[in-house]
C-alpha cells in the first residue's frame, strides 16, 4: 500500500508542471505576436497618415502644411465691353389721349355707332343727337329771310320810281333820301336773317359729335336715349390719336441719369410673349420723393396686344463701356460700401473697395478699385478676414 501511494503520488505532483509550462508558453507567443501586430498597424497608419498629409523625408513645421489652408475659388476678370441694360416695370397708356365731349348745345342721344376698341376716322360720327327742334328753328330762319329779302326789293323798287319822278319835280330830293335810306334798311335785314340761317344751321351740324382725329376708340361713356349737355364738360369718349400707345417705365435716379430721349427699349406686355421695339421720347423733369423714382416714357406703335392700363415690363439700353465685370457672387458691402476680397501674392486676403457701374445679366460693372488683373474670391468671400492665408484655386468660366 505504501508503494502504490508513493508511485502515485510523484504522477500526480510531475504531471500538472509540465503541462502548466508548456500553456505559459503558449500564451507568451501569443502575446508577442499581438504586439507585433499593434506594432505594425501603428507604423503602417503612421505612414499612410504621413503620405496623406504630403509629408516626406523632412519634417513637417506647423506653417508648411498647406492643405490645413481653405481652399478659394478666384477669378480674374480682365476688362471687358459691357453693354448696359436697365431692366424696368409700368403701365401702359395712350400716348396721346383725347376726351371727345358735346360741343353743341347737347340734346337726346338717338344712336351711337361706334365701340370702345373701334378705329374710328377723322370726322366720322359718333353719336347721332335729336335735331327736331332745330330743323324747325332753321326753317323759321329761313322764311325770316325771304321776308327780309321781299321787303329788300319793295324797297329797291320804290327808290327806283321816286329816282324817275325827281327830274320832273314830282318828288323832292328829301323823299328821295328817304327812300335810299329804307332800300339799305332793308337790305341789311336780308344780311341779318341770312346770317342767323347760317348761325342755325352751323349749331345744328354740331349736335352730332364727331372724331377730332383718327385714332383708337378707348372709351365709350353714352348710350342711346341718354341726355348730353353742350359745352363739351363731360368726356364722352376717348380716343388714342393715331393708336399711338407708350409705356411708363418706372426707373430709379441714378438710372435716369444714364438714359437719354431716343434710346431704344425693348417691351413685353404681362401676359404675353410678344416684345415690341420702342424708343424713350421723353423723360421725367422731376423725381418723385417717396420711392425717388423718375419717369420714362417709351413710345411704341399701334398693336392689339398694347392695352392702356396695363402692366408690361422694359428692357432699356443705357450705353457701353469697358471695365472689369463680376459675378454677383464676388461682391460684399457694408456700411463702407461695396468691396471684394482679392487674393495678393502671398496668398493673403485682402480686401478693396470697388465702385458699382452696369448691371447686366451676365454680372456687374466695376467701375473703379479693379484693373482687372487680380485674383478676386469667386464667392464665399464673406467667410474671410482680411490678412487670411488662402489656397486658391483659379475658376476660368466663374461657375
Amino acid at each position: 500500500m505504501n508503494y502504490e501511494t508513493t508511485v502515485t503520488a510523484e504522477r500526480a505532483e510531475g504531471y500538472p508542471a509540465d503541462l502548466g509550462d508548456e500553456t505559459d508558453a503558449r500564451t507568451r507567443r501569443r502575446r508577442r505576436l499581438l504586439i507585433i501586430g499593434v506594432i505594425a498597424l501603428i507604423v503602417l497608419g503612421g505612414i499612410a497618415f504621413f503620405v496623406i498629409r504630403g509629408g516626406g523625408t523632412g519634417a513637417v513645421g506647423p506653417g508648411d502644411d498647406e492643405s490645413q489652408l481653405p481652399v478659394i475659388s478666384v477669378i480674374t476678370p480682365g476688362r471687358t465691353t459691357i453693354e448696359g441694360q436697365i431692366e424696368a416695370s409700368g403701365t401702359l397708356a395712350a400716348r396721346r389721349p383725347m376726351p371727345v365731349g358735346s360741343v353743341g348745345e347737347g340734346g337726346r342721344v338717338l344712336s351711337v355707332p361706334v365701340d370702345a376698341g373701334d378705329w374710328v376716322s377723322e370726322g366720322q360720327v359718333l353719336a347721332v343727337i335729336d335735331r327736331a327742334v332745330q330743323v324747325q328753328q332753321i326753317a323759321s330762319a329761313r322764311a325770316n329771310v325771304g321776308v327780309a329779302e321781299a321787303d329788300a326789293d319793295l324797297a329797291q323798287a320804290d327808290l327806283d320810281r321816286a329816282l324817275q319822278l325827281v327830274d320832273r319835280g314830282f318828288i323832292s330830293q328829301a323823299d328821295v333820301d328817304r327812300l335810299t335810306a329804307t332800300r339799305d334798311a332793308a337790305r341789311a335785314r336780308v344780311q341779318v336773317a341770312r346770317a342767323q340761317l347760317r348761325e342755325l344751321q352751323e349749331r345744328t351740324a354740331r349736335l352730332n359729335i364727331y372724331a377730332p382725329a383718327s385714332g383708337l376708340l378707348l372709351e365709350r361713356n353714352v348710350e342711346p336715349g341718354q341726355t348730353v349737355a353742350g359745352g363739351g364738360g363731360t368726356a364722352l369718349f376717348t380716343i388714342a390719336k393715331g393708336g399711338e400707345m407708350e409705356m411708363l417705365a418706372k426707373v430709379s435716379e441714378s438710372d435716369l441719369a444714364q438714359l437719354s430721349v431716343g434710346t431704344q427699349a425693348t417691351v413685353t406686355p404681362v401676359g404675353t410673349d410678344e416684345r415690341f421695339t420702342g424708343q424713350i421720347w421723353q423723360l421725367s423733369p422731376t423725381i418723385e420723393q417717396a420711392n425717388r423714382q423718375g419717369t420714362a416714357r417709351i413710345a411704341l406703335s399701334y398693336a392689339p396686344e398694347l392695352r392702356p392700363g396695363g402692366f408690361a415690363s422694359a428692357t432699356i439700353g443705357s450705353g457701353t463701356m469697358v471695365a472689369p465685370m463680376l459675378p454677383e457672387s464676388a461682391i460684399l458691402s457694408d456700411d463702407q460700401g461695396s468691396y471684394v476680397y482679392v487674393i495678393d501674392d502671398e496668398n493673403k486676403a485682402q480686401r478693396r473697395g470697388i465702385s458699382l457701374g452696369l448691371v447686366t445679366s451676365g454680372g456687374i460693372a466695376i467701375t473703379s478699385g479693379l484693373t482687372g488683373n487680380e485674383r478676386v474670391v469667386l464667392r464665399a468671400g464673406g467667410f474671410l478676414t482680411e490678412g487670411e492665408t488662402v489656397s486658391p484655386r483659379k475658376v476660368t468660366d466663374g461657375k
